[in-house]
C-alpha cells in the first residue's frame, strides 16, 4: 500500500509544540520506507515557528486558519483536518497522543469512517502494511496491531518517538487555508497556567513524589531536586487524591501517561496504575525504604532508603556538580 501520511501538528501560543515534530519525524520515516509520501497540517489562528518543520523533514506545512483557533477547539480543529485529509487524499493521520491529540483524534476517525489506534510506543511498516505497537493491561504487555480499514488513525505516545533534525537550517514552505465554517460545539474562553512549571506530559526529566513524604510540606524535597536538575514535579494519585498536589501533576492511568529520558519516583510504592502512566520511561530510578516495593521491579536504579535523608543529600550533590 501507498501511504498518502498527514501529520497533525499541534501548537500552542502560535508555536508548535515539541511533540509536533516527533510526529513529523515519524511520518517522514514511514514515507521513506514505504515510498509514499507526507505532508504537515496544523489548525490554528497563526503560526509563527511553522517553517522550523522543514528541519524535521517537512517540505510543506498548511496552516487551516480561523480567528476561532486562538484558543483550544476540539470539534472545529476536528472537522477541519478531517476535510483537509478527504481533500488531500490522505490514508494515514499522524497524531501526538496529548490531550489534545487523544480528544480530536476519535473525532477524526469518525468523520473519515478510519480505523484508530491510540498511543502507539513503536509504528513500523512491514509487508506493506503499517505494524503499530501499543502497551496493555497496565503497561504488562505489548499488543502488536495491524489496521485494517482504508483510512488510519494513530496517536504516539510523546516522548517516544525522537524528533530527528534531518536537514539543519531547511524551512517548509507555509501555505495558509482559510476555513470558513468551523464546528465550534465548544469554545474555550480562557487558559490559565503557572508560570513556570513545565508540564510532566512533556518533560524530558520529571521527579514524582508519593505517600512516602507524608504530608504536602514535604513535597518540597521533590521540588528543590526537580529544580537542581531541570525537571517537572509529578506525583501519584494517592497524593493528588489527598489535596497535596494538582491533578495536572499525576501520573498513571488516570492521570498523565509519560515517556521521560529520566523518571525520579520518590516514596512511590509503585502502584499498578502508576506503573502504568511511566513504565516506558528510558531510565527510572527509585527511592523508597521498602525494599520489596513493586516500583524496584521496573526500576533501572534502585535506592532504599529514608526519602528524607536521601533527597537532601541528593540534591546537594547534584548542586555541586552543576556549580
Amino acid at each position: 500500500m501507498s501511504l498518502k501520511i498527514l501529520a497533525v501538528l499541534e501548537q500552542r501560543d502560535s508555536k508548535l509544540k515539541k511533540s509536533s515534530f516527533e510526529v513529523i519525524s515519524k511520518a517522514a520515516e514511514l514515507a521513506s520506507l514505504s515510498g509514499g509520501s507526507f505532508e504537515a497540517v496544523v489548525a490554528a489562528s497563526s503560526v509563527e515557528d511553522a517553517a522550523k518543520a522543514g528541519e524535521y523533514g517537512a517540505a510543506k506545512v498548511t496552516v487551516l486558519s480561523n480567528a476561532a483557533f486562538a484558543l483550544p477547539c476540539s470539534s472545529g480543529y476536528a472537522k477541519a483536518v478531517a476535510d483537509y485529509a478527504k481533500a488531500s487524499g490522505a490514508n494515514v493521520l499522524l497524531l501526538s497522543n496529548t490531550a489534545m491529540g487523544k480528544d480530536i483524534a476519535p473525532r477524526i476517525a469518525v468523520k473519515l469512517d478510519a480505523g484508530i489506534m491510540v498511543d502507539a510506543v513503536a509504528l513500523g511498516y512491514e509487508g506493506g502494511d503499517l505494524i503499530a505497537t501499543r502497551p496493555v493491561f497496565a503497561g504488562k504487555a505489548l499488543q502488536e496491531v495491524k489496521l485494517t480499514s482504508e483510512v488510519k488513525v494513530i496517536t504516539l505516545r510523546p516522548n517516544v518517538f525522537k524528533a530527528k533534525v534531518s536537514s539543519p537550517g531547511a524551512s517548509a514552505e507555509v501555505l495558509s487555508s482559510a476555513v470558513d465554517s468551523p464546528d465550534l460545539k465548544e469554545r474555550v474562553t480562557e487558559i490559565k497556567k503557572s508560570e513556570g512549571k513545565l508540564d510532566v506530559a512533556e518533560a524530558d526529566i520529571i521527579v514524582s513524589g508519593g505517600r512516602g513524604l507524608k504530608e504536602a510540606g514535604n513535597f518540597n524535597l521533590v521540588e528543590d531536586l526537580a529544580d537542581a536538575l531541570g525537571a517537572a514535579v509529578g506525583a501519584s494519585r494517592a497524593v493528588v487524591d489527598a489535596g497535596w498536589r494538582p491533578h495536572g501533576e499525576q501520573v498513571g492511568q488516570t492521570g498523565k501517561t509519560v515517556s521521560p529520558s529520566l523518571y525520579v519516583a520518590c516514596g512511590i510504592s509503585g502502584a499498578i496504575q502508576h506503573l502504568a502512566g511511566m513504565s516506558s520511561s528510558k531510565y527510572i530510578v527509585a527511592i523508597n525504604k521498602d525494599k520489596d516495593a513493586p516500583i524496584f521491579q521496573v526500576a533501572d536504579y534502585g535506592i532504599a532508603g529514608d526519602v528524607f535523608e536521601v533527597l537532601p543529600a541528593l540534591t546537594a550533590e547534584i548542586k555541586k556538580i552543576k556549580s
